[in-house]
């Protein structure tokens, strides 16, 4: 007949045809419902598994024979008939699925239920009232063996009864055993694997194994297909559980079971691992607790040309009243079996073919009994080409040093199990994937490891110092040791933790490479780099990234830091021969933080602010030191106009001030315009202090330094020498003058002058003798003229003056004069509506005098006007005040 009929969802073929793929809980057999046409009756099934009702089209082919009308059907729900045997003492239960609602119900002759059990003996028909049962219902079969009572039915394990509906299935196999025997699951290949616990098996079929031993039952653990395991020894009876999707193809339980000897201990599983592997296995009951005082054992079938690893890396311990917890080697071929071995050793390693692994549980606390519980790893491989060579690290001589040799990404990425593993061996048999060895010890380590490159090496070693009398005639080195630059380890990373208490500060210098700062128009290209980290009080400050090759000379830091080198590529180990770093312990500093550095005169310098580009903590000050040769010019700029920032609390500064005599300091706040590029003729330095910023934005500055060579030309020269005569001359002239009026005058009075920086940076004992035996604070004549401090309180006479006032000297006479209050924090203090001033920002010396500034000559400032009265003191208090009319 050539009449096919094709439905919107399937195709129809005429009976007594029947698909194989039909599902059994839809159609109830080969004959549903019958078409009739013009010309025949023809009865038809469906070609695929689809829901009825069903609107079919008619699709006619040739001969032609017409249909009578277009027809919709409903096929009957298929019925089912599970036949249980009493001998065979399986039981059936289908009951609905947890957490799902009831949307489908079992029709058992005229009645309606929605769970279903079938005991044995028994002959039930029963249909489901929807086409999807699978979504709603689940079905377990359970069968009971009594080994203790009777014979076992040892051997394979089949699926039983066959014909069942297509829902998700549990097989439970219940053995009753005598303690005085053993039951052997054995599973067929490809075996098993075995999973934490909510962990899922790829295709959804799992296997999971309970022990029964009298009343008390132990999880022995899940397992899923694909593994090592071919073999599971208990004691007792056991509970084997097997779970089985609804659309699984497997018809064979893939196990059988055998009677054996007493095993004595409560199981024993036997891993066979014939390639290059790793295994993963769990103690019973994991991870609620293996049984108290139990023993079990691992078996490990191991090809002898192969190599074990075992690495423990989940464990807790349990309280123990008697005996200790502990796991037990025997390798075959060792001269001291067993082997006993803590939880918290390192794990035997290198292990040449076979071998048992045993754990052993104790006694445990009753009021406070604990959990013992184990997760470990067995990594397979075949021995190394370089396994017997051993690699000499010696830091005997080395302090406070740790070195830890790792894989690629530790601490924070965890190997797959799958990856091929680096192991470092202290021994032939004490090998691990991570490593660390300390100062002041000898090692001979060697490698199981195929590829080198993917291990690496970080070592961290301490600085401190306590006493600054003791510790500050010291320079310390800040060196990779040889040892760890020959080994064919990649050195990823070596930090100094430098400690140094409040009254003391940390300088760091480059003597002959020198540091160059990385930033986005000066990188670094070097095969390692510095990242300079300062600890703080209350935050922690990013000081950057520094190369060496550059300008830096040294770095002075208040607070205790981390220097952290990190290597690039393979040419480390050829630089590494040229190292100059060093640090010392200097007295304290009242910045944050302060470079002193010799640009070449040829190049372009950038410097920028720490913390870039987050930029620097509220209430912190920095400040540069830049030499300038004597024959050369500088010139400075900064890379934007303005600061950028707006203050909720103090204010932000830019100070920027030559070292010469009578110098004019040009001073920035944040809502000014920053200043232009200007020439500098001197040594000369640059601070940038920070308020408390209102928004979010953070201060962040970058500047460069050029340098060009000075222009001086035979006019200048000739107006110089002819200067000097005249300045001779009339000192002279001034002299007879003052000694014929030295009687009668009183003393002048000193001027401290605070543009002066008394001490440069790391420049020790600029006074050949202490200032106890020296004048160098003590002022030989005081002018009359310039004694005005009275006259410097405001109207109302509340308010005393801002500015240092000359006191006498009464307290004792340190070895160094004293330094000024620094520059940056005298600006428009007055001038400040914030009552609240942070206190970071006031350093006070005990020393207090009268500043009178000399106004400067002819300092270049290209257009920069905006200088002398920005709170800044270019002229003496009294002319101050006379300006102001407070002097008659």
């Amino acid at each position: 007949m050539a009449l096919l009929i094709k439905g919107s969802h399937g195709v129809l073929s005429p009976a007594p045809y029947n698909p194989p793929q039909v599902s059994p809980g839809l159609w109830a057999s080969a004959t549903l419902f019958t078409i009739t046409t013009t010309t025949n009756t023809v009865r038809f099934v469906p070609f695929v598994d689809q829901p009825l009702p069903v609107q079919y089209e008619k699709i006619i082919q040739q001969p032609v024979y017409s249909v009578a009308s277009v027809f919709s059907v409903r096929a009957a729900p298929a019925s089912f008939t599970i036949p249980l045997r009493t001998v065979d003492n399986i039981t059936v239960t289908i009951k609905l699925r947890p957490g799902v609602s009831v949307g489908c119900q079992i029709r058992l002759k005229n009645l309606i239920r929605s769970e279903l059990k079938i005991k044995p003996g028994e002959n039930v028909t029963f249909t489901f009232t929807c086409s999807t049962p699978e979504k709603y219902f689940i079905m377990e079969i359970q069968k009971n063996i009594d080994c203790v009572s009777g014979p076992c039915p040892f051997g394979d394990v089949h699926l039983y009864p066959l014909g069942l509906p297509r829902l998700n299935k549990t097989f439970i196999w219940d053995v009753k055993a005598s303690t005085k025997a053993g039951l052997e699951l054995k599973f067929s290949t490809p075996w098993l694997r075995q999973i934490e616990p909510g962990e899922t098996c790829p295709d959804f079929v799992s296997y999971d194994i309970n022990s029964c031993i009298d009343t008390a039952t132990v999880n022995i653990g899940t397992f899923c297909r694909n593994g090592s395991v071919s073999r599971v020894k208990l004691l007792g009876g056991v509970v084997m559980s097997l779970h089985l999707p609804w659309n699984s193809p497997l018809t064979t339980s893939g196990f059988s079971i055998a009677n054996r000897a007493s095993i004595k201990r409560l199981c024993i599983i036997e891993s066979i691992l014939n390639r290059e592997s790793s295994v993963t296995l769990m103690s019973p009951n994991y991870p609620l607790g293996f049984p108290e005082d139990e023993l079990m054992t691992w078996q490990f079938v191991v090809p002898s040309n192969m190599r074990a690893s075992v690495f423990f890396h989940n464990y807790s311990l349990s309280n123990c009243e008697r005996k200790e917890e502990r796991v037990e080697y025997y390798i075959p071929g060792s001269p001291s079996n067993p082997e006993v071995f803590k939880l918290s050793d390192s794990q035997p390693a290198n292990i040449a073919g076979s071998f048992n692994l045993s754990l052993q549980g104790c006694d445990q606390d009753a009021q406070n009994p604990g959990i013992l519980r184990l997760l470990f790893q067995v990594v397979i491989q075949h021995p190394q080409v370089d396994e017997n060579v051993t690699h000499l690290v010696d830091l005997s001589k080395e302090w406070n040093t740790t070195v830890t040799i790792h894989f690629e990404g530790w601490p924070n990425r965890i190997p797959l199990m799958s990856e091929p593993i680096c192991l470092i061996c202290k021994d032939p048999r004490t090998c691990n994937r991570v490593l660390t060895l300390v100062s002041g010890a000898v090692y001979k380590i060697s490698f199981l490891c195929k590829d080198l490159s993917r291990l690496r090496i970080t070592a961290e070693k301490g600085i401190s110092c306590v006493d600054l009398r003791w510790c500050q005639r010291k320079i310390y080195s800040l060196l990779v040791p040889k040892a760890i630059t020959q080994l064919p380890i990649r050195l990823q990373k070596f930090m100094w933790k430098l400690l140094a208490p409040d009254p003391i500060s940390i300088e760091v210098m480059s003597p002959s490479l020198k540091l160059q700062q990385h930033v986005p128009e000066q990188r670094c290209n070097t095969s390692y780099s510095y990242s300079i980290v300062s600890a703080a009080p209350e935050t922690e400050l990013n000081v950057g990234v520094f190369c060496p090759g550059g300008s830096i000379e040294k770095i002075q830091m208040r607070n205790n830091i981390t220097i952290s080198l990190k290597t690039f590529g393979k040419g480390f180990l050829n630089e590494s021969n040229h190292q100059d770093l060093k640090m010392s312990f200097v007295p304290h500093i009242k910045d944050e933080c302060t470079f002193t550095v010799s640009p070449d005169p040829r190049a372009k310098v950038y410097l920028q602010t720490p913390d870039w580009p987050y930029g620097l903590p509220p209430y912190v000050s920095m400040s540069w030191y830049i030499t300038v040769p004597s024959k050369q010019v500088a010139r400075l700029g900064f890379s934007k106009d303005r600061m950028g920032i707006t203050c909720e609390t103090g204010r932000a500064y830019v100070n920027i001030k030559e070292e010469t005599l009578g110098a004019e300091e040009t001073v920035r706040r944040e809502d000014e315009l920053l200043p232009k590029p200007r020439n500098m003729y001197h040594n000369f330095w640059v601070n940038i202090s920070n308020c408390k910023p209102a928004d979010k934005t953070q201060l962040t500055l970058q500047f460069w330094v050029t340098f060009a060579d000075k222009q001086i030309d035979l006019g200048v020269i000739l107006a110089v020498v002819a200067g000097a005569g005249v300045l001779m001359a009339i000192g002279l002239t001034v002299c007879c003058v003052k000694k014929k009026k030295k009687k009668s005058q009183n003393p002048m009075v000193g001027v401290y002058n605070a543009n002066v920086n008394t001490q440069l940076p790391g420049k020790q004992g600029l006074f050949t003798k202490g200032r106890k035996n020296n004048e160098s604070h003590v002022y030989a004549v005081i002018d009359d003229a310039m004694v005005y401090g009275h006259l410097l309180k405001e109207s109302n006479g509340s308010i005393t003056p801002e500015v240092d006032v000359y006191r006498p000297f009464d307290g004792p006479v340190g070895s160094l004069p004293p330094s000024p209050p620094p520059f940056s924090f005298r600006k428009d203090i007055k001038r400040s509506s914030n009552t609240e001033e942070p206190p970071p920002l006031m350093d006070t010396d005990h020393d207090t005098y009268t500043f009178a500034h000399q106004k400067s000559g002819q300092s270049e400032d290209n257009g920069d006007t905006n200088e002398k009265n920005n709170g800044d003191m270019s002229m003496s208090l009294l002319e101050n005040k006379e300006q102001d009319g407070l002097v008659e």
